[in-house]
């Protein structure tokens, strides 16, 4: 098969978990299974860094197909006008996958479609407007031009049907990996030393990754981070919020002044990719309270790491954590405060939690995700 791996996910020099999911996914895809020829397409809009970037994860097994116009303007004006994609990326492909909820018009062949979430359907008020504009107009049309939808999780299969039932028969469920030679506990103190000088972090630390956005439910944890702060005393634990800015993220900066505690959270820098290993391994616990994931790679990672972790039971995080958690309620502070003294108060329940989140990790491998992946394009080449 000719299969075209749509690349603006792994364009960014700042890669969210879209893109991670993606490189996992097709990386491992073009190693198992190489009898296919894989590309990945995408608008280079004249930016030679992002073809640099892109050509050093194809590796050899994937080659670029790319396009010098604008793939912002492009997508403005394909919202509204069917210009066909195969005008700009030919008409070879026996499949191509999109991996980040929008198939274009006229894609040649069979076509794929990610669709992660509903979080614009469920929470509508954490989503940025143009997001929730540019969904609002383009996913209907999206799930039917594709052939076939894969989604991350149960939940999320059954978030899209709520919404979309028509699309039913059409859902697969491939969940994501985890990097194991990017998560893996660390063997060199040094390291984790260097990253959190780096940071200016000093001590222990709760540690949170992803962005700073509501729908992560930051508010209710730095309500419940003070609360902790409050029972234990002066000499407690640091909160670390490590992640880039979202959208209607202000509220959240402003309870931390509000609360007293800008001397006890601190929000990071960018944190390079090499560096985010030594920062998790480094934390006394992760801790995400999310009101709603599609997935939830960050407790992954951190399981993968052999860090204890604090999750709320909404959503996919079960699915994902199982019972290698500490489970809080998401919308009562006092729950997430008892979950964080919990783990403070307890180096046996650190301990038991870092081997049993270690174990189960090991069952979520790119290599289980890229074979159901590959189910799916056979499906459809038959």
């Amino acid at each position: 098969m000719r299969i075209t791996f749509d690349a603006v996910p792994i364009c960014s020099d700042k890669m969210t978990g879209i893109g991670w999911c993606e490189l996992g996914q097709t990386q491992t895809l073009a190693a198992l299974f190489p009898e296919n020829r894989y590309e990945y397409s995408f608008f280079t809009s004249g930016d030679n860094e992002r073809v640099k970037r892109v050509k050093k994860f194809a590796g050899k097994h994937i080659k670029l197909n790319t396009s010098g116009f604008s793939g912002f303007a492009y997508r403005a004006v394909s919202t509204f006008l069917p210009v066909p994609y195969s005008l700009f990326f030919g008409r070879k492909s026996d499949i191509t996958h999109f991996f980040n909820y929008i198939v274009p018009p006229f894609v040649h062949g069979k076509k794929v479609v990610t669709v992660h979430d509903m979080v614009y359907k469920s929470f509508p008020d954490t989503v940025r407007g143009r997001t929730k504009y540019m969904l609002d107009i383009g996913l209907k049309r999206s799930m039917k031009r594709a052939d076939l939808i894969v989604t991350d999780s149960e939940f999320s299969k059954r978030e899209i049907v709520k919404y979309f039932p028509q699309h039913e028969s059409k859902i697969r469920v491939v969940p994501c990996g985890v990097d194991t030679e990017r998560f893996h506990p660390c063997d060199s103190p040094e390291r984790i030393s260097k990253v959190k000088k780096s940071l200016e972090i000093e001590g222990d630390y709760f540690l949170y990754v992803g962005t700073i956005e509501p729908r992560k439910n930051l508010e209710r944890l730095i309500t419940a981070y003070a609360a902790f702060v409050k029972k234990v005393g002066g000499n407690s634990p640091k909160l670390v919020l490590a992640g880039g800015k979202g959208w209607l993220d202000q509220g959240i900066y402003s309870r931390v002044e509000k609360l007293g505690m800008t001397q006890n959270i601190i929000f990071t820098k960018y944190v390079p990719s090499e560096d985010m290993n030594p920062l998790m391994c480094g934390s006394l616990a992760f801790v995400f309270p999310s009101l709603y994931e599609g997935f939830g790679m960050p407790p992954l990672e951190a399981m993968a790491c052999g860090v204890p972790v604090l999750a709320s039971g909404e959503a996919s995080l079960p699915e994902v954590t199982g019972d290698c958690a500490v489970i809080c309620d998401a919308y009562d502070t006092k729950s997430i405060a008892e979950g964080m003294f919990k783990l403070y108060n307890s180096e046996k329940l650190r301990k038991e939690l870092s081997q049993k989140g270690l174990q189960r990790a090991q069952g979520f491998t790119w290599k289980r995700s890229a074979e159901l992946l590959m189910d799916v394009y056979r499906e459809l080449a038959k």
